[in-house]
């Protein structure tokens, strides 16, 4: 079994956690843990009404892992996972909740535009 990295919060860039948050799915994931006091891995297996694979899941993991957003802890053959918030908003005051908040904005944009799309028009009859 392969350690878990985390870095340092001295480690921990500006550029890494732009990365991160890039992908629609991890921004979901952190803000769901921002949330929350924590969760496992199972618990993510489908996000915005979509299904997401283990191996895929595990991979978005890693990247949050990597960019210092998350701590993961094995228990058994789950994962815990929880946000480094507090050590974030130290090191980048305000910046990760500006993030979040974009997200939010933009999700519910989302949400406005696909309810405005009409269904798809059938083809006259000539």
């Amino acid at each position: 079994m392969r350690p878990l990295v985390h870095p340092s919060i001295e480690d921990v860039t500006v550029e890494g956690i732009l990365h991160a948050l890039s992908d629609p799915v991890r921004a979901a994931i952190y803000a769901e843990l921002a949330i929350c006091s924590g969760a496992t891995c199972s618990n993510f297996l489908k996000i915005s009404d979509r299904e997401i694979p283990k191996s895929t899941l595990s991979q978005h993991f890693r990247a949050l892992r990597e960019a210092g957003l998350i701590r993961s802890e094995r228990h058994g053959v789950e994962m815990r996972n929880t946000t480094r918030c507090e050590d974030i908003n130290q090191r980048f005051p305000g910046l990760v909740m500006t993030i979040m908040k974009a997200h939010q904005i933009q999700a519910a944009e989302r949400m406005q535009a696909a309810k405005r799309k009409p269904g798809a028009k059938k083809a006259k009859a000539g």
